[in-house]
Formats: structure tokens, C-alpha cells, sequence
């Protein structure tokens, strides 16, 4: 049985300082088991800029098992699989300690974008083009962080537009929207639970 109390203190934890960090979990529904983390791309990587997306499922061995985690946005990365979004890390899998939080693994998983490990690749084409052309995987790591993991400052302001045309308050949109990484079903449903 996930432990629901360990839970909504992590949420807390890691939206206290969000700000600071860049790191944000919310719920995906109405479920303390099914979570979507944002991260930002480290600076200095091809992935700077960009704001990436984390699915999340606690199973019921939480904490004790480590979550099952895996990116909802599409990410050029050796350990990161190109298709599926599938995460190789060792504390997502054997190494994981119930001493580790959703915020830890977020953050090692912001670290991975720094130092992929191409030598225990998740995606073997992305790893074999790290390695024998460097130059191509950034230049395509950073394409798909524009296309994928950026939102312009257009499309931005239409969802604004959208959801302030609906009757909410724009301090409200901008910051609803940024809590949920730009995803405008997610901002509206809890615009309209809140």
C-alpha cells in the first residue's frame, strides 16, 4: 500500500521551493498515484531551455520500491528511449533506497540530461551517434528540445487568451499553466477545481 502521507509531504517538499530548483510535481487526475514531474534542461546541455515532463506511477511498494518513472516529452538522450521515453538509471531500478524522495530521483534524472551515459545506453542510436558523431546528437538533442520541450511565446500567449477568455483571472492562468508544464487540459481542470 503506497504510503499517502510520505506522498503529499514529498508534493510539498518539492513545490515549496520550486522556484529555486525548477522541479515541480502535480497530480495527473485525482490520484496520489499517478504524478507528472517537471524538470528543467541543465544549462550548458543541449537540453538547456527546455522544460521536460516525467510520468509518474507509485506502485503499491512505495517507498519501498522505487517509482516507476518515464519522460512524456520526447527527448534525444542515450539513456532516455527516443520512443517510448523509458528511463535507464540505476536508482530507478536496483539502487533505489526508500531514503530516496520523488525530488531525488527527479534531480537525478535532471543530471543524467548532463552526463548521459552512453556505455549503458537505454536508446543504442542515439548512444552510437553520441559517440561516433558528437557533434550531430547535439545538434539533434537540441533540436528536439525546441520542438518538444519549449513552449514559444505564441502559443503561450493563445493558452493565456483561452483560458482567461473562460472568465479565470490571467495571474491565475499564467500560474496554473505553469504548474502543469503548459498543458492546457491539465491547467483547465484544475482551474475548475479550484
Amino acid at each position: 500500500m503506497v504510503d499517502l502521507a510520505r506522498v503529499q509531504k514529498e508534493l510539498h517538499e518539492c513545490n515549496r521551493d520550486v522556484q529555486v530548483s525548477g522541479i515541480n510535481v502535480t497530480l495527473k487526475g485525482d490520484s496520489l498515484t499517478h504524478l507528472i514531474g517537471t524538470i528543467p534542461g541543465p544549462s550548458g546541455t543541449p537540453y538547456e531551455g527546455g522544460t521536460f515532463k516525467i510520468d509518474i506511477t507509485l506502485t503499491d511498494g512505495y517507498p519501498f520500491e522505487p517509482p516507476k518513472m518515464k519522460f512524456a516529452t520526447k527527448v534525444w538522450h542515450p539513456n532516455i528511449s527516443s520512443q517510448s521515453g523509458a528511463i535507464c538509471l540505476d536508482i530507478l531500478k536496483d539502487q533505489w533506497s526508500p531514503a530516496l524522495t520523488l525530488k531525488t530521483a527527479l534531480l537525478s534524472i535532471q543530471a543524467l540530461l548532463s552526463a548521459p551515459e552512453p556505455d549503458d545506453p537505454q536508446d543504442a542510436v542515439v548512444a552510437q551517434q553520441y559517440l561516433r558523431d558528437h557533434q550531430t546528437f547535439v545538434g539533434t538533442a537540441r533540436y528536439w528540445t525546441e520542438t518538444f520541450a519549449k513552449t514559444s511565446t505564441l502559443a503561450a500567449d493563445e493558452k493565456i487568451q483561452k483560458l482567461v477568455e473562460m472568465g479565470f483571472a490571467e495571474a491565475q492562468v499564467r500560474s496554473t499553466l505553469e504548474a502543469t508544464g503548459w498543458d492546457e487540459n491539465m491547467a483547465l481542470e484544475k482551474l475548475l477545481s479550484s
